[in-house]
C-alpha cells in the first residue's frame, strides 16, 4: 500500500522539478533579451546627449567668431535652449520611449537650426571677403578689413565641422504596415506576410550628393531582432539589420520602402524600428501590433 502512495509522490516531484527548470530557463532567456535591449537604448540615449553637448559648444564657438550683436543674441538663446534639452535627457531613463522619442524629435529641431546659422554666418563670410577686395584701396579700411579676414578664416576652418554635422542625414515619416500574401494592408498578425517600412530621407541642402547605403533595425517585443540583412557598424561594434538598401539621394526629400518578410510567428506588442546611416541613427519610432 505504502510503495502505490510513493510512486505518484515521486512522479510529481520529477514533475515539479523539470517545471522549475523549464521556468529558470525562460526567465534567464527573457533577462538576456532585455539586457540587449536596454544596452541598445542606453547607446541612443548617450548618443543624443553627446550630439546635444557638441550642439551647445558649437553655439559658444560660433558667438567668439563673430560681431553682430543681434546674431549672437539669437546663438545665445538657442544655445540656453539646447542646454536646457540636454538637462532634460540626462535626467529621463533610458526606457521611457515617450521622453526619449520627444527629446529626439527636439534634437531634429536643434540641429536643423544650428545648420541655418551655420550657413548664415558662412554667407556673411563669402559677403565679408567681397567687401574687403572693395576697401582694400584705402588704407585705414583695409587694415580694419585685414584683421577681419583674419577672424574669418579661423571661422571658416572651424565651420567645416559644423558643416559636416548640419549635412547628417535625417530619416522622417518613419512607417511600419503589416501586408498579407497580396501586398495588402492588414491589422491581423496572423495574416500578415511582409513588414513593410516606409520612410523618408529629409531635404538637406548642406549633404553630398550620391549613393547612400541605408539599413532598417527591427526589435520585437521580445528584445530579438528582425535580422537577415547581415550587419553594420554602430558605436564601435556590429549590429544586425533586418533590411538594406542602397538609394541615390540628391539633396531633395528621398521615399525609401523597405521589406521584411515574415518566416517566423510574430508576437504582439511594440516593435522598434531605427533606421541608420554611414555609422549614424537618423530615425526612430515604435509601433504596437496587437
Amino acid at each position: 500500500m505504502k510503495k502505490k502512495v510513493v510512486i505518484p509522490i515521486l512522479v510529481f516531484i520529477i514533475l515539479l522539478l523539470a517545471g522549475v527548470g523549464i521556468l529558470t530557463y525562460y526567465l534567464f532567456e527573457q533577462k538576456e533579451q532585455n539586457k540587449e535591449m536596454q544596452a541598445l537604448a542606453e547607446l541612443d540615449k548617450k548618443e543624443m546627449e553627446n550630439e546635444y553637448q557638441r550642439f551647445a559648444n558649437q553655439y559658444s564657438e560660433m558667438k567668439t567668431q563673430i560681431s553682430n550683436d543681434s546674431i549672437i543674441a539669437q546663438l545665445t538663446k538657442e544655445q540656453e535652449r539646447t542646454q536646457q534639452l540636454l538637462n532634460e535627457l540626462r535626467q529621463v531613463k533610458s526606457n521611457d520611449a515617450r521622453e526619449i522619442a520627444r527629446l529626439k524629435r527636439e534634437l531634429a529641431t536643434v540641429r536643423a537650426v544650428l545648420r541655418s546659422y551655420v550657413l548664415e554666418i558662412d554667407s556673411l563670410n563669402r559677403l565679408n571677403q567681397n567687401l574687403t577686395a572693395e576697401n582694400t584701396r584705402i588704407k585705414g579700411e583695409y587694415e580694419a578689413a585685414n584683421r577681419q579676414i583674419e577672424g574669418l578664416s579661423t571661422e571658416k576652418q572651424n565651420l567645416s565641422e559644423k558643416v559636416a554635422i548640419a549635412a547628417q542625414l535625417d530619416a522622417i515619416n518613419i512607417n511600419m504596415s503589416l501586408r498579407d500574401k497580396r501586398g495588402r494592408s492588414t491589422s491581423k498578425m496572423k495574416k500578415a506576410k511582409t513588414l513593410q517600412v516606409d520612410f523618408s530621407i529629409a531635404k538637406n541642402v548642406t549633404a553630398t550628393n550620391g549613393m547612400r547605403t541605408l539599413y532598417v533595425r527591427i526589435v520585437s517585443p521580445t528584445g530579438t531582432v528582425l535580422g537577415g540583412a547581415g550587419t553594420f557598424p554602430y558605436e564601435n561594434k556590429n549590429l544586425q539589420a533586418s533590411m538594406k538598401k542602397t538609394v541615390e539621394y540628391g539633396g531633395a526629400q528621398t521615399n525609401v520602402t523597405t521589406y521584411w518578410n515574415i518566416d517566423q510567428a510574430l508576437v504582439a506588442g511594440s516593435y522598434q524600428v531605427s533606421i541608420f546611416a554611414e555609422g549614424n541613427m537618423i530615425g526612430s519610432r515604435s509601433f504596437t501590433f496587437n
